[in-house]
Order: structure tokens, then C-alpha cells, then sequence
């Protein structure tokens, strides 16, 4: 019997499915909620999502448009952040709290507030650092 040979590709051995629109809306609304917990206003909300301010009302009173790429990686980062946050803290209110305590991770200065540099890349690197601590892969 001959021996099996892996086959060698350029395609990862796992491509996640994209976003569907209705996951996207869902996403939004825990979106809002978090905030809401996180005692993020509006303003910030918006950047975090990188949205006008308008939009943003517009969105959370029900209005929600088109949810772009860039919005659903976005939420994504978010509610991995939640997450790992709900693993590490086993009190909620901790969990929520800590988004804007400073930290010397960040150089004593809160994960909200490097988030709202307003780059997709500024929640990564949170969401990064949570799931370290985490000892998330």
C-alpha cells in the first residue's frame, strides 16, 4: 500500500465564513448594550465603530443601514473583548469597569482609551492582549 502525502495548498486549514447580515445587526445591538455597560457615550460608541455620530443615533434607534467590512471587524474585536473580559473577571461589574481603568500594559492609561485612537488595529491590540491573559489561542 502506498504511503499518504499530505497535500500542500496556499489555503489555510480553516477559512471563518463571512459575517451575514442578520449576524452583523445582531452584533449592533449587543454592541449597544455593551456600551451601555461599559458607560461609553455616544461619541465614543461612534468611534469605536468608526461611524458619524449621526449614523450612530440613527443605527441605535433602529434605523440600522448597511453594516460595512470594516464595522463587522469592529464589532467582531468587541465582542471578543467582552468575552475574554466575562472569562477573566468572574464579577460583571469588574468585567465592565475595567475597560476604563488605566493600565500599565498601556502604559497606564485605559484599554477604552487606546480603543479610541479609532483604528481597527487599536481594538486588536486590546483584544489581543485580553485573550493572552485569558490564555486564549
Amino acid at each position: 500500500m502506498p504511503a499518504l502525502v499530505p497535500v500542500q495548498t496556499d489555503q489555510p486549514d480553516f477559512i471563518p465564513a463571512p459575517i451575514t447580515d442578520a449576524e452583523a445587526a445582531a452584533l449592533f445591538r449587543a454592541a449597544v448594550n455593551l456600551f451601555r455597560l461599559w458607560q461609553v457615550s455616544d461619541n465614543e460608541a461612534a468611534v469605536l465603530l468608526d461611524l458619524p455620530v449621526r449614523t450612530y443615533a440613527r443605527w441605535k434607534s433602529g434605523s440600522l443601514g448597511r453594516i460595512g467590512r470594516d464595522q463587522r471587524a469592529r464589532l467582531s474585536n468587541l465582542m471578543g473583548i467582552h468575552k475574554a473580559l466575562r472569562i477573566i473577571f468572574r464579577e460583571p461589574d469588574r468585567a465592565y469597569r475595567w475597560i476604563k481603568t488605566p493600565n500599565t500594559v498601556f502604559q497606564n492609561r485605559s484599554a477604552l482609551s487606546i480603543m479610541l485612537g479609532g483604528e481597527l488595529t487599536d481594538l486588536m491590540r486590546v483584544r489581543r492582549y485580553l485573550d493572552a491573559e485569558r490564555g486564549g489561542w
